[in-house]
């Protein structure tokens, strides 16, 4: 049985004025988003701004994300690191707080090697029972988890059943299934490119655009799921100008204008992020409005 189908919101962290982490309103987003038809709460994420949370802080998040979810969709626990050892402690804390499966992105930094990366992920899902979703987004890691070594470790690590695919790169996702013989769990990385990775046996996205457009999200992926084709494209189209703003400049820095721009009031970034440019910041409030949010 997969994770999740659907549509799952890489969430953001919401701040207060002093850069503390705002529990209060993380709760307020997370009913938002369950009352709003999201799948799963992927929490301490790129998006959740995860590496500028202390090991404390991270650990903080992730139950609390469990506790406010209270098991009424899965919270996926965002537990990388580019120290193996490190990865294990947080994969190890998130199980034993309650979060029921591990996103964990490619080592950055370190550019491990093919054989590196499969050692890295092997030696992780050694230490927990938590079901580990792979997540390659090499432009911001600099790092490629190549098809080969995603066939690799799905085949010889049980715990080891889905791929965050943020690559870009349609032939290396299509190779990646091939390879895995339908055994892997496929999410778009990628809010443009949702639909066609559900072509090629993807069952969902894990999602910035579900920050600020929940329900439109989870549509667009369960209409093509449920064979209604037309209608997913039409979302995926329809949410182009919005997504493309919404990655205008490095992500969380849109997604957090927008949710300020609807009112929900989620905070400013830690250093060394910084506010939007006022001309994306412009563009952003302008596609919201042809979206139909703001």
């Amino acid at each position: 049985m997969p994770i999740f189908k659907g549509a799952g919101v890489a969430i953001v962290t919401p701040m207060k004025d002093n850069y503390e982490v705002n529990y209060d309103k993380l709760e307020e987003l997370i009913n938002f988003q369950i009352d709003n038809g999201t799948d799963a709460i992927i929490i301490a994420g790129t998006t959740g701004e995860s590496s500028t949370l202390s090991m404390e802080e991270h650990r903080k998040v992730i139950k609390a994300a469990v506790d406010f979810t209270k098991g009424r969709v899965p919270v996926v626990a965002g537990t990388g690191s580019n120290c193996t050892a490190t990865a294990i402690q947080h994969a190890k804390e998130a199980e034993a707080d309650g979060a029921d499966a591990a996103l964990i992105v490619t080592p950055y930094y370190n550019k491990a090697t093919q054989a590196g990366l499969i050692k890295h992920y092997s030696m992780i899902a050694d230490e927990t029972k938590l079901p580990i979703i792979l997540y390659n987004v090499p432009g911001r890691t600099g790092c490629n988890l190549m098809p080969e070594t995603v066939a690799e470790l799905v085949k010889t690590k049980k715990n080891i059943v889905g791929l965050k695919e943020a690559t870009g790169n349609m032939a290396q996702a299509s190779k990646t299934m091939a390879l895995c013989d339908g055994n892997l769990e496929m999410y778009s990385g990628e809010d443009g490119l949702v639909v066609p990775l559900l072509s090629i046996g993807g069952i969902g996205v894990i999602s910035v655009l579900s920050n600020v457009a929940p329900r439109q999200t989870h549509d667009m992926v369960m209409d093509y799921l449920n064979g209604d084709l037309e209608k997913s494209r039409a979302m995926q189209l329809k949410a182009l100008r919005l997504v493309d703003a919404l990655f205008s400049e490095v992500n969380p820095i849109p997604v957090k204008a927008a949710l300020n721009l609807m009112g929900m009031e989620v905070g400013s970034l830690r250093p060394p992020l910084c506010d939007m440019g006022e001309a994306n910041k412009a563009e952003l409030a302008a596609a919201m409005k042809e979206f139909g949010i703001l």
